[in-house]
């Protein structure tokens, strides 16, 4: 309490007990697969397609990262986080991790000159060895000029001795995004090469895949921050997406029981984070009937935070120049997206247009959906006049009541817009002052929500309650030191099937149905 000493005007600010609770964000999507280049096992924040590829560089052939990223961009997604994944080419150097592959290394006196992958993208590289100037140079000093079509691109005044700060091979390791230099000689044999210049052939194009790949490299580590387990530390990610499964399993580097364990993985993951959720995709190529048989025999999921879409979808590919089939995850996620922009995260992503799909791997039929959508397969359909259309919104649980993706979503958004908007709470006075600020700033902001259409119900009683009294925190639970508040709402459902029914009528005549 302020003491007053003195007479005299004073103003004092008082908090007016109304601490309002905002929505959280519901549309960041995290991808994992292969780039062509970046930092490996590593988040990337990425809010622009550009931005993408200036960190993970263009669309990889055999690859569906950037595709992934891309129709997540063009559908309408914001910021998204990237994991490349995949252990590093083992001929990869220190300082060039990310440009692993060279071309064939050219002798230069006791050393090998090799080009970076893409680097003779601007023209040949030449590599000439020159003097350093000045006076009383030692005899291992030189100077290294790397030229594209006789232009000066990168200059070095190195040594020839290991134990020097100037060696020429970490120098150039550290510092070239052209060449490389190794070592072709014992380190008592290496001495500086001779005045010479010489042309360096270009390297194999980097097609951005690992050397290797297994299901551990997706899963990863959660403490080691690798794979999607490094997503744990970041909560604002509500989508999870791994389009390169399927890009390993088509080159035979995975199996169908690998892929299972992967996908099952993130099931695991989105389910630990209780605020995301997964986006499957099946294998390529499968039928209606193949993909309801891998659905129900062979991969078995049963959980609320995974959704699963089929058939794959047609693309551009600008690394081929030509139309490939993809996985339809990455669209899927931007359509995500875009519907909690433009509707709300209440509203069922399905019944839009997936942007930038050409056509879809098999056509799917009304009697097939009819087989799949009572399974959790959210179809990709194509309707003439209407462009190509998710035409499902369902997760793959069991449990009825959470059969609709917007109803988990809605949930996962209000679950953490308390969970942050109550944190003032804490070691707070446990009394009933405390519980009914509480019970206001949640009515007041579901009350919102209500009005916004995310809640079912014709007054705010219908749509919701907030129970946070004596009855709920009894003077046990008090003594425990905690605060128990229930809450219920009744979330709005997707109208799946719309039914007219229709009647002869006539003035004279009773109705006939039909």
């Amino acid at each position: 309490m302020p003491s007053y000493l003195s007479p005299g005007v004073y103003v004092e600010e008082v908090p007016s007990g109304s601490r309002p609770i905002e929505g959280v964000g519901t549309a960041v999507a995290a991808f994992v697969g292969f780039a062509a280049k970046g930092p490996f096992n590593t988040a990337t924040l990425v809010t622009n397609w550009s931005q993408f590829v200036q960190t993970f560089g263009e669309m990889v052939e055999d690859a569906y990262l950037a595709h992934a990223v891309y129709g997540y961009f063009a559908n309408g997604g914001g910021a998204c986080y990237v994991v490349r994944v995949g252990a590093p080419d083992a001929s990869a150097t220190a300082g060039a991790a990310d440009r692993a592959v060279t071309g064939p290394p050219v002798p230069l006196g006791t050393f090998t000159v090799a080009a970076l992958a893409g680097a003779d993208d601007a023209g040949e590289i030449t590599v000439e060895v020159a003097d350093v100037e000045g006076e009383s140079v030692p005899e291992d000093r030189f100077r290294l000029v790397v030229r594209q079509d006789g232009t000066p691109r990168e200059t070095f005044d190195v040594s020839a001795k290991r134990n020097t700060r100037a060696y020429v091979v970490n120098q150039v390791r550290e510092r070239s995004k052209l060449i490389v230099v190794e070592e072709a000689a014992p380190a008592s044999a290496l001495a500086r090469p001779a005045k010479q210049s010489v042309t360096v052939p270009s390297a194999p194009a980097d097609r951005g895949l690992p050397a290797r790949v297994s299901a551990e490299d997706y899963v990863g580590d959660a403490d080691a921050r690798t794979g999607f387990g490094g997503l744990e530390a970041i909560d604002e990610i509500t989508m999870v997406a791994v389009p390169d499964l399927m890009s390993a399993y088509q080159q035979g580097r995975l199996g169908l029981d690998d892929v299972k364990a992967v996908q099952s993985a993130v099931i695991s993951h989105c389910e630990q984070m209780g605020d995301r959720m997964a986006i499957l995709d099946p294998p390529p190529e499968l039928t209606a009937r193949q993909v309801l048989t891998w659905r129900q025999d062979e991969a078995g999921y049963d959980s609320r935070f995974a959704a699963l879409y089929y058939p794959w979808i047609k693309v551009f590919d600008p690394a081929s120049g030509q139309h490939r089939f993809m996985p339809p995850s990455g669209h899927v996620a931007g359509l995500w997206a875009r519907t909690d922009a433009e509707r709300g995260v209440h509203k069922a992503p399905a019944n839009d247009v997936l942007r930038g799909v050409i056509e879809v791997q098999n056509t799917v039929t009304r009697a097939e959906q009819d087989l799949l959508n009572p399974a959790g397969v959210n179809c990709i359909r194509s309707f003439p006049g209407r462009g190509i259309r998710v035409w499902g919104a369902r997760t793959l649980s069991s449990d009825p009541a959470w059969r609709y993706i917007n109803v988990r979503r809605l949930f996962n958004y209000v679950e953490e817009s308390i969970l942050l908007g109550t944190q003032w709470a804490v070691f707070e006075p446990n009394d009933e002052r405390l519980w009914g600020t509480i019970r206001r700033n949640i009515a007041a902001f579901l009350t919102e929500e209500w009005r916004r259409g995310a809640l079912f119900g014709s007054t705010a009683a219908e749509a919701f309650y907030v129970k946070c009294d004596r009855e709920t925190n009894p003077p046990e639970s008090v003594d425990r030191g905690r605060v128990v508040c229930e809450v219920g709402i009744s979330p709005v459902k997707p109208a799946e099937f719309v039914v007219f029914r229709l009647a002869q009528y006539s003035d004279s005549t009773s109705l006939v149905s039909e």
